[in-house]
């Protein structure tokens, strides 16, 4: 067999009723002398059939008869993804931060539900991206179908999962609530959002999406960054997709991708990159560079002098850790612990044995960031790794005048969505001061083109996606990256981060190397 076009096959004559052309007879291509070949439409079941004969390039009806919904136009790259999504009923999505899966998720889902093949799709995505990403951008991308949000007291979550909404958002930690309500609710489909939340197997988070998943329930798991932080990682969300393609338990896997040097400390094989790439499949990527003509991004330090005060006492806490590390083996645990408080002496604000948080004189950290807000000509993020320096932060810019939004965990979700909008569209904001972890994920603030770190987070992962908060589609301005730095411990892991090495991997060598 043999592809034609978007719109065509060539097939042997099955069933005259579906022929529509007949190829002219000087055309017509012999099957061994008897049989002749044929021009007749085909529809997604047939595509997908053809794919499981191992027919190449057998590409989706949706690029020929589908309506493209919402206020945008779909990129090419968007409809590829929207196609392969589509032709498997189990994949991953891992276009990179910013490039719009989101959208193309939801024209692909839509698609099958014009198409009658699924009915319902719950997507299940971090707490912080349920109004201000998936609820929107199903608002823009699929405004003809119902949506709501499974999320509050769990009487309110179930009677929402059990409504007549076509698409149902819920949080990770949501669905375990609602297990027994979801399984009967008659989903087809279910999309994770940042999949890496279930890289590891023997969670109770994971163990209930594995009951959920049933044979015939589609599922796509979406992230920019499979696998970052460490190939073992690959194992949890491949069991999910494709768990013909791992071994039985997480060890084999482990022995696969990982070599042990010593009782605590494995390093990943040479060979590693390909086995994850072989068992995270079937998967689409697209990059930024490949697919959008973005404004360039530039990353800058900025090296700021620990105070008087705070220089005392770090080298009084490195001290300390040196005689600890002397006297005891270190572990990844402690040696990241340790790690953490020379990091948040840096930044001005340490929590002490008791839980109560010391502050120290951050004064020269604190003017050159105003300085680099004032020489941004946009508006700016500012990434705080550690909840006790945030307000430290936020209160100093409201002192100068800067209007300032915080962003942390304890903000409801309702109210980052309206900081969120506030932010993009009015102009009487202009800092967010956010914890890392509550908007690294999924969020659009483009507004900024500049984004200050005032220390250095331990994640590869985290770090991309901040910084795809702002370098991403809709982006008409070159944007900064800046770093704060002014303590030996920063300036490693900025320098870890920009090569892309995994810290949490390195955590022991780089803890040896900050007490030498």
């Amino acid at each position: 067999m043999e592809i034609i076009d978007n719109r065509a096959l060539l097939l042997k004559v099955r069933n005259p009723d579906r022929i529509t052309t007949v190829i002219p007879k000087s055309k017509v291509l012999e099957d061994d002398g008897r049989v002749a070949k044929v021009l007749v439409n085909w529809d997604l079941e047939e595509s997908i059939v053809l794919k499981n004969l191992k027919i190449k390039d057998v590409p989706s009806p949706i690029n020929a008869t589908y309506k493209w919904t919402g206020l945008h136009k779909p990129f090419e790259h968007q409809k590829t993804t929207s196609s392969f999504l589509t032709m498997h009923k189990r994949a991953f999505c891992f276009n990179e931060q910013g490039t719009g899966k989101t959208a193309s998720v939801i024209w692909a889902a839509d698609y099958l539900m014009t198409k009658r093949i699924i009915k319902r799709v719950l997507v299940i995505c971090p707490l912080s991206i349920m109004d201000s990403a998936w609820r929107n951008d199903l608002f823009k991308f699929a405004m003809h179908r119902k949506v709501d949000v499974a999320y509050g007291k769990s009487d309110k979550r179930r009677e929402i999962i059990n409504s007549d909404a076509e698409f149902v958002i819920i949080n990770y930690d949501g669905v375990e609530i609602v297990a027994n309500d979801i399984m009967a609710a008659g989903f087809d489909l279910i999309v994770i959002d940042e999949a890496n939340a279930y890289k590891n197997p023997t969670t109770k988070r994971w163990k209930v999406l594995n009951h959920l998943v049933k044979t015939n329930t589609w599922l796509w798991m979406l992230t920019g960054t499979p696998a970052s932080q460490s190939p073992v990682d690959a194992y949890g969300i491949a069991k999910l997709v494709n768990p013909e393609g791992v071994p039985r338990f997480f060890g084999g896997f482990r022995d696969q991708v990982m070599l042990k040097i010593t009782q605590f400390k494995w390093v990943p094989k040479v060979d590693s990159a390909v086995t994850v790439h072989r068992v995270l499949q079937p998967a689409i990527r697209f990059t930024k560079e490949q697919c959008l003509d973005l404004p360039e991004i530039t990353y800058t330090t900025r090296d700021v002098p620990l105070t008087a005060q705070q220089e005392k006492y770090y080298e009084l806490l490195r001290k300390q850790l040196i005689v600890q590390a002397a006297g005891e083996e270190i572990t990844t645990v402690n040696a990241a612990a340790n790690l953490n408080k020379l990091l948040q002496l840096s930044g001005g604000a340490v929590y002490s044995d008791t839980g109560e948080v010391v502050q120290f004189d951050a004064s020269n950290r604190l003017a050159v960031l105003r300085e680099v807000i004032e020489e941004s000509s946009h508006k700016v993020l500012v990434f705080v790794p550690y909840r006790h320096a945030i307000e430290v932060v936020a209160e100093d810019l409201r002192k100068h005048g800067y209007s300032t939004a915080v962003i942390n965990g304890s903000v409801p979700a309702g109210k980052r969505s309206e900081i969120f909008e506030r932010f993009q569209t009015k102009d009487d904001l202009q800092v967010l001061v956010i914890q890392p972890q509550a908007a690294s994920h999924g969020v659009t603030l483009h507004a900024a083109n500049t984004i200050v770190y005032w220390s250095p987070v331990m994640s590869v992962e985290t770090y991309l996606q901040c910084n795809a908060r702002v370098h991403r589609a809709g982006q008409k301005n070159p944007s900064t990256v800046v770093h704060l730095q002014g303590s030996g411990v920063e300036k490693r892991m900025y320098k870890m981060l920009e090569n892309k090495v995994d810290i949490h991997n390195r955590i022991i060598d780089l803890y040896g190397e900050i007490l030498r």
